[in-house]
């Protein structure tokens, strides 16, 4: 692993790191917020999936994270959302597809395979890099994200429920298997097969009976991909026939920038902490 920068930020360490990945077969960046707790013992971990265009600084520049969560004592870390390099195939005038747009799934057409598998990626590879090198408790870890990332943490909580104590989403595209944004780089990266799209689908993976305990996720409602990509309706009502708590809040006037990610970040930072602290 090795640092690409720290900076001192609330008592706490805000540091960005690479690393060479077997999984994803090229160098990945993640950043990771230390608290000044951690100089004492090891604390809680929270993970951030960003969305698509995104790298680990977005949320790091914009997302207003670090003071609460210095108070609170959780350790932030924020993966890039796919792998990157000039021999990781892309298409370069596409931004709902390929670098930048991991979608979280582990790839298995070709060219693909080899390097896009952002599944494995975030939930073996990088925690255990994680756990190796930062003072993070593994027993108390929890996942959120925006877009793109709140598919990932609702698809990774569902089949992981044992590892995660808590999971919310900004904004997450709820159903990717038929959202026009989301078909395509699900059938290039999975195949036409759409049954194996289904594991990478929050309101089809509740279908087929996984289940977490809740969710919180907040929707602005005047996000201009509410509509078509994101449909919270859909996991809503996944969620009721379930018996899933969900806890939607849909946020007056809000767009589906960072204006709104920051605005809401402290809620969700105090969610995941109270319930770290189980």
């Amino acid at each position: 692993m090795k640092v690409l920068s720290t900076s001192k930020s609330h008592g706490g360490v805000q540091g960005v790191y690479s690393h060479v990945s077997e999984t994803c077969a090229c160098d990945m960046t993640f950043a990771v917020f230390a608290p000044p707790q951690a100089a004492k013992g090891h604390v809680p971990v929270l993970w951030y999936l960003s969305g698509l265009t995104c790298t680990h600084a977005n949320v790091m520049d914009k997302g207003e994270y670090r003071r609460l969560a210095a108070e609170l004592g959780l350790v932030v870390v924020c993966p890039d959302t796919s792998p990157r390099g000039p021999d990781v195939p892309d298409e370069k005038d596409n931004w709902q597809f390929g670098c930048g747009a991991g979608f979280y799934v582990d790839a298995t057409q070709a060219p693909y395979s080899k390097n896009y598998r952002m599944y494995s990626y975030v939930t073996e590879e990088l925690p255990a890099l994680v756990a190796a090198n930062f003072p993070v408790d593994m027993s108390r870890q929890a996942i959120f994200g925006h877009s793109m990332g709140g598919h990932g943490a609702l698809t990774i909580a569902l089949k992981n429920p044992e590892r995660f104590r808590s999971c919310s989403a900004f904004a997450p595209i709820v159903q990717p298997t038929t959202a026009g944004w989301s078909r395509p780089a699900l059938e290039k990266y999975l195949g036409p097969d759409e049954k194996s799209w289904r594991a990478y689908d929050a309101t089809l993976l509740i279908e087929d009976g996984h289940r977490f305990g809740e969710f919180l996720v907040d929707q602005g409602t005047a996000d201009g991909f509410l509509q078509d990509g994101l449909r919270p309706w859909l996991l809503e009502d996944a969620c009721r026939k379930a018996g899933i708590g969900l806890t939607l809040r849909m946020q007056d006037g809000y767009d589906h920038s960072y204006n709104f990610i920051s605005t809401f970040m402290d809620d969700h930072l105090k969610w995941h902490a109270a319930r770290l602290a189980k």
